[in-house]
Parts: structure tokens; sequence; C-alpha cells
């Protein structure tokens, strides 16, 4: 099973991410995860993106798609689930036509809406466990709340990302996210639009993120086939 996963800062894409790898054994792909890797491994691409890096500049597609579809290859059988990219609808594009190439499957888009608002309250009442970054604690949200700063879910410590805290920044963030004409909501309506137009046997899976995690799984795991 193969999905690519889209949601804002704030929706939960990662808690809900954490679930479907437990439940299907797919392998849980952030993008930030790939660069770290091939840099680690010295691969040449790895080489070639840190030199991108270590200049401050954007690393060129040309560059990020093959890095990304290798580790997707590794995974076989058992699928992945990509989290973080794309992040607008030239990567989309370009990300389609070489999952094609290879191919490979896209079983499923899963796209979490959630209002720009409540994502952003979210982000800024969001508590990171020492153990799992992805275990479920914010402050303004009673069903996930914290006592104290210890982890509800495995008692490991909690911390704030500063970032979370600093309003601007999470509307920098937000402001590529849900840009629906070139930004990241632009590259989940590309691959609507393909669903739609019936040209693909992928399924588009949309979930209302304003629920219960619980509730979101329970929508989304029903989906899944």
């Amino acid at each position: 099973m193969n999905i690519l996963i889209f949601g804002p800062n704030g929706s939960g894409k990662g808690t809900q991410g954490d679930l479907i790898m437990a439940k299907y054994g797919a392998s849980h792909i952030e993008s930030g995860v790939v660069f770290r890797k091939h840099i680690g491994e010295g691969t040449d691409l790895g080489m070639q993106a840190k030199g991108y890096m270590d200049k401050g500049e954007l690393v060129p597609d040309e560059i990020t798609i093959p890095m990304i579809l290798a580790i997707l290859k590794e995974q076989g059988e058992k699928g992945w689930l990509l989290d973080g990219f794309p992040r607008n609808m030239e990567q989309a594009r370009k990300l389609k036509e070489a999952l094609e190439a290879a191919n490979m499957d896209l079983d499923y888009v899963v796209e979490i809406i959630l209002d720009r608002d409540v994502a952003r309250n979210r982000i800024m009442g969001r508590r990171l466990c020492a153990t799992n970054n992805n275990h479920p604690n914010n402050i303004f949200i009673d069903a996930i709340k914290p006592e104290g700063d210890i982890c509800r879910v495995c008692g490991g410590a909690l911390s704030a990302r500063a970032d979370d805290q600093n309003a601007e920044a999470i509307n920098k963030r937000h402001d590529i996210y849900y840009n629906a004409e070139d930004g990241t909501l632009a590259a989940a309506y590309y691959f609507k639009d393909i669903v739609k137009a019936g040209t693909s046997k992928t399924v588009y899976i949309e979930l209302d993120g304003s629920g219960t995690i619980d509730s979101i799984k329970e929508t989304l795991l029903g989906q899944l086939k």
C-alpha cells in the first residue's frame, strides 16, 4: 500500500501516519528524513544535496525526487506513506512522472482538511514527547491535554518547539500549505483532479481534521482497503 498524505501543520498528519504504519506495516517516509539518510550514508545524491544546503539554497527537484524515489523503492511490498512532499504543483507533477517511470503504484492520496485558524492554535498548544514526537499532547485540546510536562501516552518529558510559539513562523508555513494556486494544496488538488478525471486507479480520501484523533483514524481506516 503506497500513500501520499497532505495536511497543514497542526492537523495531526504525523499521528495519523504513525497509525497507518502500525496497522499496515507501511514505512512512514518524511521528507526531512530522506535528506538526512542520503547525506548520512554519503550517497552521490546526498552529497549533491548537501552542497546546496550548505549554501543555504533549496535542493533542486532533479536531486530531491531521485532521493525520495530511491528510498520508496527500498520499501518493497510493505509499501510507504510519503509525508512532506510534494510541496507544490510542479513537484507533484514530477513525482507522478517519476513513480510511473518506476512502475510504482500510488494507491491513495489522503488530505486532512482543517481551518487555518484552528491549525494555528493547535500548533501553539502542541507539546512534543522526547520519546516519540507523534505522541498526541496539546494543552489546548481537552481530549489530549497532558498533565503538566509529562507525556500522556508514555510519561516522557514534554517540550515546545520554539517555532511553534512563533505566530509569524507559523503563518509562513501555512502560507505555503494553504496556497491552492501553486503551493502544497495545489499539489494535493493536482492528484485530486487526476482521480476525478478517471485516468488513475488512485483513491483520493478527504478527512475532516477538526475531529478527534480516534474519529479521524476510524474514518481513514474505514476507507483504506
